[in-house]
């Protein structure tokens, strides 16, 4: 349910490939979603994206009443891709709910179609975010924003998203890969030092 796709470029397009349960996330594919940004050591970019009309609903509602919700694998998922030295673009094609703001966050830049909507209702669920999800969407959008999403648990819309710092663009749903796929045409292009060493200098 994780699709992986490795271009000759180096690219690496990966797909949250569960339309029928709103991309929601199981144990066995975060594990894989971590293998994957591990072994990505090696990718010259990045895309991660998701099948259908939802980017992912976050945890499967099943393993989340079980404990998958306060699990450390979202954690370890949004530190694996985090780490990934090269430009890592998150292709929202679709909300954005729970625990999957995590991968988003630790993305370099997020698209989203005008659509989409962006929620985390830890606060209504009882339980806390991911220490690093708090930190890095106030990094973005500063904290009195960021307590309106974690705190006051306001579904964003795609434009107010976009207004706050919270998504990069907003991009129609037929343009959105051939978009993700050009804004990393100079990464791709140039050599890895170089792509690197950039993001290392934008770092805040």
């Amino acid at each position: 349910m994780i699709n992986l796709d490795i271009s000759e470029a180096g690219l690496w397009t990966v797909t949250i490939n569960r339309p029928e349960k709103a991309n929601s996330l199981t144990s066995d594919m975060l594990e894989e979603l971590v293998d994957i940004a591990t072994r990505a050591q090696a990718a010259r970019g990045l895309i991660l994206t998701g099948a259908g009309k939802v980017f992912s609903a976050g945890a499967d509602l099943d393993e989340a009443r079980a404990g998958l919700a306060t699990s450390t694998v979202w954690e370890r998922l949004s530190a694996a891709l985090a780490a990934v030295p090269c430009l890592k673009i998150a292709a929202l094609n679709g909300t954005l709910a729970g625990g999957a703001n995590g991968m988003a966050l630790a993305c370099d830049i997020r698209l989203a179609v005008p659509g989409a909507k962006v929620f985390y209702p830890v606060m209504k669920l009882g339980y806390l975010p991911q220490p690093s999800d708090a930190g890095r969407m106030a990094a973005l959008i500063g904290p009195a924003r960021t307590k309106m999403v974690l705190a006051a648990g306001q579904k964003i819309e795609a434009p107010e998203a976009c207004a706050w710092g919270l998504v990069d663009r907003l991009v129609a749903p037929e343009d959105l890969m051939a978009q993700a796929q050009a804004l990393l045409a100079d990464s791709l292009a140039a050599k890895p030092e170089i792509a690197s060493g950039i993001l290392e200098m934008c770092q805040s």
